[in-house]
């Protein structure tokens, strides 16, 4: 098979990033995900992943476990609400359907239309998952949701590139129109967007992710929980990995908000 050349803007690049990571774990023998198409996509796309992001040791294990996190969420979510939707905002090239599909769930991805036409020609057509080419920004992509049942929304790796005006409008609308629901969302807290601010995250290999411009701390918590029709906003543990960091010292720390906060979190803000 052919590989498959990739070109993209530094932001939509990012999922090339998270990609790398999540194959570069989930080939280990002792990895915390199970996640085949990742390493078949890594093989398939023609691009310098070990050049252009480093070996992926150092964050591969965090960024499973994120995604990880993310599962044990729609898995939830799904249990809960038999037939239910989710849509996956700036998916890139996420394989979530695959690890916790339930042969019911109606997955939504949404993404721009350059990421929607490397989706279409890299991951295989599955009549439960619907393609919508548009910027999360836009309020069409709500008209491609079916009413009449649960909706989560997902927003892995995406809110953090949004400034804060357009991630409360974006929250607003999707508590207004997806009820029953809820939104599951990674944060940064805001002293690492003033770090990427500065380049401060860069990789030995000279990558660095696009600077980030939204940031959570206490006071933007309990603005979230203000917007109209967020009845709630908590916090979401990660799983336990390997090792004493991830097996102990950040399950144990991420109980205490103030010391959650200091860290990524991932929350989920409930619609009412």
């Amino acid at each position: 098979m052919a590989r498959v050349g990739v070109s993209l803007d530094p932001i939509p690049e990012t999922l090339l990033w998270t990609l790398w990571h999540r194959a570069v774990e989930a080939r280990r023998p002792d990895s915390v995900i199970d996640d085949p198409f990742a390493l078949e996509l890594v093989e398939r796309i023609d691009f310098p992943f070990s050049e252009r992001f480093g070996n992926g040791e150092a964050f591969s294990q965090w960024q499973a476990l994120r995604a990880r996190c993310f599962d044990g969420a729609v898995r939830s979510f799904l249990g809960a609400h038999h037939g239910a939707t989710v849509v996956a905002l700036g998916e890139g090239l996420e394989t979530q359907f695959w690890r916790v599909d339930d042969g019911h769930v109606r997955w939504v991805t949404v993404d721009l239309p350059e990421v929607i036409d490397l989706r279409r020609t890299l991951l295989p057509a599955h009549e439960r998952n619907r393609l919508v080419s548009s910027s999360v920004l836009d309020p069409g992509w709500l008209d491609a949701v079916e009413r009449g049942g649960a909706v989560l929304v997902t927003a892995q790796g995406l809110l953090m590139y949004l400034a804060a005006d357009d991630v409360h409008a974006l929250i607003e609308r999707c508590a207004s129109r997806l009820r029953p629901g809820a939104l599951v969302f990674d944060a940064v807290p805001r002293w690492l967007v003033e770090r990427s601010r500065r380049g401060g995250l860069r990789a030995p290999t000279g990558y660095a992710p696009p600077a980030w411009s939204w940031g959570v701390d206490a006071a933007e918590e309990r603005r979230l929980r203000t917007l109209p029709h967020v009845a709630a906003v908590r916090a979401l543990r990660l799983p336990r990995g390997r090792g004493v960091v991830h097996r102990w010292a950040l399950p144990v720390a991420t109980r205490v908000p103030a010391v959650r906060r200091r860290l990524l979190s991932v929350l989920v803000a409930r619609f009412g």
